[in-house]
């Protein structure tokens, strides 16, 4: 493993603290809440507490005030231990800094220290049942009535969905305008005509909680809505390179992670007399592997780098979202090769991270949207 020198001694030092509290209040439980279909709400206090959740929130509001190499340390961590089902990535990551990059001091008051604390649960209404990944194909509607908007729609592959007690609901607040006419609403939990749909079965992630939500004539005032009006689609462009980061972060290192746990497995696995770790075949793999994976760091870290620094651009974050997500289902792949009949067993971790990493590949914009983004940079 190379040296990180992206991280510094603080750094480590909260790694410490957050490995501890996943080993002990998280790994344990994680096989019951994969048959429940969603984590414990009691986890996400008790990770609070540990200023584990939205530690960049500024300090005025009841956060850290740190920079973002904290949330990558939970996501690393949290990655490391197969800890797929909580969402504490979408929730720190994705949803959390729409509220603080673009929400009025009102709106942060009222919801930042609940949202740091692990009192209220965030999630974003992105994608809709016939759109995917095209944001710009947005069907769901706010229309103004009064002070308020009557919001209409519905949304599909939520994470965090049956958790969310605050979702930020992209929804088109002037559908002639196109994307042009987006905006981002706050909706609370429990408003009248907002529902949620069953927890979708998947074919990983599966103690992750991700739902359907369906908006019927709700009413919520215009005072919810998160920054400018029919800015929505800009707010969204401008925050995607973190979440494309932050699935890279995910990616390398639960591929780490799993490919360590393999060499081992090879070294203890006999097969024709002798430690399958001897055969050539077996060394190559792992060779191979090792050396993609050391690259891949080298380059994530840099990514990160230029992300707290300011620096990260769109084509940036679309080579290290493709790049990371592919290997990661390479890696997943290979190493479950290497475990044979036993690695398509689900009590092997092995087993457990392919089935998690396939949809890294699909959401945050899919891979294949990563390369027009990348090819459209170099022809134009």
């Amino acid at each position: 493993m190379i040296e990180r020198t992206v991280y510094e001694q603080e750094h480590e030092m909260f790694r410490d603290s957050v490995r501890k509290f996943l080993e002990d209040e998280v790994a344990p439980h994680h096989e019951k809440w994969e048959e429940d279909g969603q984590v414990d709400r009691s986890v996400w206090l008790k990770a609070g507490e540990l200023g584990m959740i939205s530690p960049t929130v500024p300090e005025v509001f009841g956060g850290v005030g740190v920079d973002f190499r904290y949330n990558a340390i939970v996501d690393e961590e949290v990655a490391r231990l197969g800890l797929s089902g909580l969402g504490f990535a979408l929730h720190s990551d994705i949803a959390v800094p729409y509220i603080i990059h673009y929400g009025n001091d009102e709106q942060k008051s009222n919801y930042l220290p609940k949202l740091v604390s692990g009192e209220m649960i965030a999630a974003i209404a992105m994608t809709e049942p016939g759109t995917g990944s095209d944001l710009q194909g947005v069907k769901t509607t706010a229309v103004k009535d009064g002070d308020d908007y009557i919001l209409n729609g519905s949304k599909t592959f939520i994470t965090n969905g049956q958790l969310a007690d605050l979702v930020v609901v992209v929804a088109k607040t002037n559908p002639e305008l196109g994307a042009k006419g987006t905006s981002l609403i706050l909706l609370e939990n429990g408003v009248a005509g907002f529902t949620k749909g069953k927890n979708l079965k998947k074919i990983g992630m599966k103690a992750q909680d991700t739902s359907e939500l369906f908006f019927e004539n709700v009413r919520v005032p215009q005072s919810c809505l998160l920054g400018e009006e029919n800015k929505g689609f800009i707010y969204l462009m401008q925050d995607l390179p973190q979440e494309r980061l932050s699935v890279g972060i995910t990616a390398i290192a639960a591929a780490e992670s799993i490919l360590l746990q393999t060499i081992d497995y090879t070294k203890e696995r006999k097969a024709f007399g002798q430690s399958i770790a001897n055969f050539q075949n077996t060394q190559f793999k792992l060779a191979e592997m090792d050396t993609e994976l050391t690259a891949a760091r080298v380059f994530i870290d840099r990514c990160l780098e230029l992300h707290i620094q300011g620096k990260l651009d769109t084509v940036t974050a679309s080579k290290v979202k493709l790049l990371c997500s592919d290997l990661q289902c390479k890696v997943m792949d290979q190493c479950l090769q290497l475990h044979g009949g036993y690695g398509y067993m689900w009590e092997y971790p092995v087993a457990r991270a392919w089935a998690d990493a396939r949809v890294q590949r699909i959401y945050a914009g899919t891979n294949e949207i990563m390369k027009m983004i990348i090819g459209r940079s170099l022809v134009q």
